[in-house]
């Protein structure tokens, strides 16, 4: 049976609204017994790793401290990227007191609280950084509750989040907060987590150096998880140093970070079309897998293929509509995971085809041009004339029926006789639409010749 590593997320709520007052100077030092990951925690700006774009000298915290003043900010990046560490040391950084609230477990009577607090440190020439764990999970209006507090200096916020804030928070409070982008740590980083595990433990991890680099590419950028795993490891008192294989069973595998109806699920969706736009076979299989193998719904992707096909595809080969309604008809026939091989055909046949967006510039070109004409009657010769007195005011009256010209074309005027010609669709030379240029340009002659022009 896998061994079950700590859960992160609690651990940290329990060290933030538990182990911890609510409002405190600075980071206070952890207990012998705590996680591993808490003993580790960084004392100093200058021990983060992995964000020295930000705590370095040239980078916005490092600014921030280095002048003596925060301001509001938010820090967006995902989890075990140290968010709340560099929260704590920011204020214990420029001498602030550090007030915590977690939108998960806070209301609005936290918050009140946190205010009042705030206030009175104020009058007592305390500045206050509040710090706002999960900050998109309040809703507008409690968003809105931050403002004056926040105008006036009572409180300096430090709010963190993993989903992206343009979608998350409200834009007045974006307004007056700095976005920070934290990044998930690198290979790098995380190898020297190990190495201060190992200093902290005074002994090796019992792994050898390709379970070494499994254990670091399982963490997915999450420097928590990774020291949750390396406790199990040292917990579990193995004498022999495990191969990678040995490593995976004890450990268990860590699922994507992926929410399907929030910035990831959009990000990856958006990287998967550019693939196939950019006929990258290679990438559109890893943007594929990434979202199925995390969960994703296989016909959600299937419905973005298929108007892919039409959008950026279109007559430059018209079978790659084909193949991905035979993929979803498959999918549904078979099931997952065999009907998931139809999707990967269906998205190795879109990424190899010919690109054209004609059909998608003509569609929006068209749509534009019916909203502004769209009182203008068709010409009276080919309006439909099933009545007598319609035959007698013209309608129908004059109309060539092209199947009786020798060529198949009659040449005829189609457009509102208020209305230039208009050109919405334009192919391009690749795939079928060679094919079709060619037949657009017969028929423009046959119009010039049959016109005298």
């Amino acid at each position: 049976m896998a061994i079950r590593a700590p859960d992160a997320y609690q651990e940290r709520m329990a060290d933030l609204f538990e182990d911890q007052p609510a409002a405190s100077s600075g980071p206070a030092l952890p207990s012998e017994d705590a996680p591993l990951a808490d003993r580790l925690r960084p004392a100093a700006l200058g021990e983060v790793v992995g964000q020295e774009h930000l705590t370095g000298h040239d980078g916005a915290i490092g600014r921030m401290v280095a002048s003596g003043r925060l301001s509001s900010m938010i820090l967006w990046g995902p989890p075990g990227t140290g968010k709340t560490t560099i929260a704590r040391l920011l204020a214990d950084a420029v001498g602030m007191r550090f007030a915590a609230v977690s939108a998960v477990f806070s209301g609005v009577a936290d918050l009140k609280k946190a205010f009042a607090e705030a206030e009175v440190a104020a009058k007592a020439g305390q500045r206050t950084l509040l710090f706002v764990d999960e900050i998109h999970r309040f809703n507008r209006a409690q968003q809105d509750g931050f403002l004056p507090f926040v105008e006036r200096g009572t409180v300096t916020l430090v709010g963190a989040t993993t989903e992206n804030p343009s979608f998350a928070l409200n834009a007045a409070l974006l307004s007056r907060a700095q976005v920070l982008i934290l990044h998930r740590l690198d290979a790098a980083a995380l190898r020297v987590l190990l190495e201060r595990a190992e200093a902290l433990e005074d002994r090796p991890l019992p792994i050898d150096d390709d379970a070494r680099e499994a254990l670091i590419a399982s963490a997915d950028g999450d420097g928590r998880f990774l020291l949750n795993q390396a406790e199990t490891l040292y917990a579990a008192n193995i004498e022999q140093a495990l191969d990678a294989p040995a490593l995976g069973k004890l450990l268990q595998r860590r699922v994507a970070v992926y929410d399907k109806d929030r910035d990831g699920h959009y990000g990856l969706i958006s990287a998967l079309h550019k693939a196939l736009r950019g006929s990258d076979p290679q990438a559109s299989l890893y943007y594929l897998a990434r979202m199925l193998t995390a969960g994703e719904e296989p016909l959600y992707v299937l419905r973005r293929m298929t108007r892919f096909a039409s959008e950026d595809i279109g007559l430059a080969d018209p079978q790659a509509l084909t193949q991905c309604l035979a993929a979803k008809q498959a999918y549904e026939f078979l099931g997952s995971p065999e009907g998931e091989l139809a999707i990967v055909q269906a998205c190795l046949y879109l990424a190899t085809a010919p690109k054209s967006n004609a059909a998608y510039m003509a569609q929006k070109a068209a749509w534009q041009s019916a909203k502004e004409t769209g009182s203008l009657s068709p010409p009276p010769h080919i309006l439909n004339a099933p009545t007598r007195l319609m035959k007698e005011i013209g309608h129908g009256q004059g109309y060539a029926y092209d199947h009786d010209a020798a060529d198949g074309f009659s040449g005829s005027d189609y457009w509102p006789e208020e209305m230039v010609p208009q050109t919405y669709y334009e192919p391009v030379p690749r795939g079928f639409e060679r094919q079709v240029i060619e037949r657009l340009e017969w028929w423009e002659r046959k119009r010039r010749e049959l016109r005298g022009t």
